[in-house]
């Protein structure tokens, strides 16, 4: 009562105390309520065994009942109905007093219910809501006359069944459920949308990167199972002069918004790139597009173009620098020109590495979704995975002695490569002791044919 402020009205209590030596227990009806500051508590002791069964079974089943003498006027009530109405037992309600109690839209409704117990219908049945302290109560009601020798009623008995407690539990239901089911809708709504993303942003390889000696692999794999594309992206297409555009970055956050930021990034990149800037100056670029953006997110990439030597141009915007695995060793790139995360220091200019790749080389782009761990450093991640990729690395292809130049066997050789790179990619994400499940993330494949 102390932390609700509900007054307690003869509730049932069974009180022991020790007299003259001996342990005596009797059932207390304890009453209690605000006084100011204060408490004021009352109880009297239960008259008989049936008394305190009558009113305990009245408290389980929230029921009550109550007599109206037509004649005399006079009223009574049983604790339960007493405490149904929050009404003192002693001072019960009269017919005219109930009809107060009533909402209006009610009053047609018990007027008829009360007539058929006059009338001895039987069984004489409604359910009526009042509105009791400010708080609305809605109850079963059965009724029956007391008949006099005339056969004319001259009493009212009502029993009443206090519903409130259920269909607020209904209530609470109904409300969660429909809520539920909006989150689904939404939920499902944000799915499809992050389909047609993913079908739109992660496109599967054309053949021209093959046709320049390239066999490409990629896979993404949402932190979340229920989710279908995140912040994480990648990029490989062959670029109208000739060099190969190679991209992959992580925009910060979950859900849309990450992704819609995610796409901003990527389609800013692939407009860029058609302008022949260096690797270093198209980072510059997405960095001060991503400082413009009044989500004040942050995001990481690394760009790099592959010119037709096979060197790799690129510039690292505080993202895991790419794994090279080379005669069966894999390594991480230099970082000396790694530079802070797009969005966190506006003008910066980003610096362009060089790395000349070498028949047979594999490229394996990632992001941090493949490497960090809550606890461990980020280098423990980094070679965890180097290991991995050189331990899964699929065998170098192999020419075809005296078939070469048959478009059909290299059509073969080239869906091998892909099957053995891409192969490698799936596996580096299905492995749980390699690729954490704590964020998304992306791997891309790049093999020197």
């Amino acid at each position: 009562m102390v932390d609700t402020g509900k007054p307690l009205d003869r509730l049932v209590v069974d009180y022991t105390e020790q007299r003259l030596g001996r342990i005596h227990r009797a059932p207390l009806l304890y009453s209690a309520a605000r006084c100011g500051e204060q408490i004021l508590a009352t109880w009297q002791p239960v008259q008989s065994q049936a008394e305190l069964l009558t009113i305990d079974a009245q408290f389980v089943a929230s029921m009550g009942w109550g007599h109206w003498d037509l004649l005399s006027g006079k009223v009574t009530w049983s604790e339960g109905l007493s405490r149904i109405f929050h009404a003192d037992v002693r001072m019960p309600w009269t017919l005219e007093q109930l009809c107060d109690a009533l909402l209006p839209d009610d009053l047609t409704a018990l007027a008829e219910f009360l007539s058929s117990v006059l009338a001895g219908e039987e069984p004489a049945w409604t359910r009526i809501r009042f509105l009791v302290l400010g708080e609305l109560r809605t109850l079963d009601l059965l009724g029956r006359p007391v008949t006099g020798t005339d056969g004319r009623a001259w009493a009212l008995n009502l029993v009443a069944r206090d519903l409130t407690p259920q269909i607020r539990s209904r209530r609470r239901l109904a409300e969660t459920e429909r809520e539920s089911d909006q989150l689904r809708r939404q939920t499902e709504a944000e799915r499809r949308i992050a389909d047609t993303l993913r079908e739109a942003i992660l496109p599967t390889h054309s053949e021209a990167l093959a046709a320049v000696g390239l066999t490409v692999a990629a896979s993404y794999r949402p932190a979340e199972p229920d989710a279908a594309v995140g912040g994480d992206w990648y990029k490989c297409r062959l670029l109208p002069d000739g060099r190969v555009l190679v991209a992959i970055g992580d925009a910060s956050g979950h859900g849309l918004d990450a992704v819609a930021r995610m796409a901003q990034q990527r389609h800013a990149l692939a407009g860029l790139a058609q302008t022949g800037a260096s690797a270093g100056e198209i980072t510059t670029w997405l960095n001060e597009l991503v400082c413009s953006d009044p989500a004040d997110q942050t995001a990481t990439v690394v760009v790099g173009h592959l010119d037709e030597d096979k060197v790799l141009h690129w510039a690292d915007a505080g993202h895991p620098a790419p794994l090279l695995l080379r005669e069966g060793r894999a390594e991480p790139l230099g970082t000396e020109q790694r530079g802070p995360l797009l969005g966190a220091l506006p003008g910066y200019a980003y610096e362009t590495a060089s790395t000349r790749l070498r028949p047979g080389d594999l490229l394996v782009l990632y992001t941090d979704g493949m490497v960090e761990r809550r606890g461990e450093d980020v280098t423990q991640g980094i070679d965890r995975l180097a290991q991995a990729v050189a331990s899964a690395a699929p065998p170098e292809p192999q020419g075809v002695q005296g078939v070469q130049g048959v478009q059909g066997v290299q059509g073969v050789q080239g869906v091998q490569g892909v099957q053995g790179v891409q192969g490698l990619i799936d596996a580096l994400l299905a492995d749980p002791d390699v690729a954490g499940h704590e964020d998304d993330a992306c791997v891309l494949g790049i093999r020197v044919d």
